[in-house]
């Protein structure tokens, strides 16, 4: 029997053109954002740590703005619908895994999300006078990375008998999952990394890469049992 091909899609960076979260810090943060950021590629905070961070430094009450914001900036992809619906066709599994913030990553993947099977993301709390993440989907015990959405916790709820694992991403929040993952997709940071450390990888610039990249790989899995 061959194994059954899963995703774990990253979302800002990847899905969108640009990280969002980056986006929101420059249009809604004080400057100390930055230094916030900077400690986050340095490794001196954690991932969890940083955006809980970033986000404190925002009022409750620009939620509705923020949203709106986001919404009128963000551009997908170009290929994502023609790649949600190649995943659909081939029964590929498409799962969305983001350390993103739900009130942008749900209304932007609404279009979709009746062939999206699992949206893996961060929430916000607005009943505060300052933004709170909340993370649902924290570091299992084989993590110690303090990533806030693990990606690799995820990955690891799959297993590697009956899936073939695929990480499509850009950032350093999909480096640790694409350590142990069976195949990667990787642009911008992930792939300076890929290449730095190694690790096999097919470029990307669009989704319609991606659905090359799929059709290959679904060629090699067909036979893995």
């Amino acid at each position: 029997m061959s194994k059954k091909i899963v995703i774990f899609c990253d979302f800002d960076g990847t899905i969108t053109e640009k990280d969002n979260i980056i986006d929101i810090m420059a249009e809604f943060a004080p400057p100390e954002w930055k230094s916030i950021v900077d400690d986050m590629f340095a490794k001196k905070q954690s991932l969890r740590a940083g955006v809980h961070a970033l986000f404190a430094l925002i009022s409750s009450e620009k939620r509705q703005e923020m949203t709106d914001f986001v919404l009128q900036r963000a551009v997908v992809r170009p290929g994502f619908g023609e790649f949600v619906d190649f995943c659909h066709t081939h029964e590929i599994e498409l799962l969305v895994t983001s350390n993103g913030i739900d009130f942008f990553i749900e209304p932007i993947l609404a279009p979709y999300a009746d062939r999206i099977p699992k949206i893996y993301c961060n929430k916000a709390d607005f009943t505060g006078e300052y933004v709170n993440i909340i993370y649902p989907y924290t570091c299992d015990e084989h993590c110690d990375v303090d990533c806030g959405m693990c990606k690799t916790t995820v990955n690891r709820s799959y297993r590697s008998d009956d899936y073939f694992k695929v990480v499509i991403g850009d950032s350093i929040t999909d480096l640790e999952g694409a350590k142990i993952a069976d195949a990667v997709i990787a642009r911008a940071y992930l792939e300076e990394k890929c290449e730095e450390l190694g690790i096999a990888y097919d470029r990307f610039a669009d989704f319609y890469d991606c659905i090359d990249a799929l059709k290959r790989l679904h060629v090699k899995t067909e036979g893995a049992s």
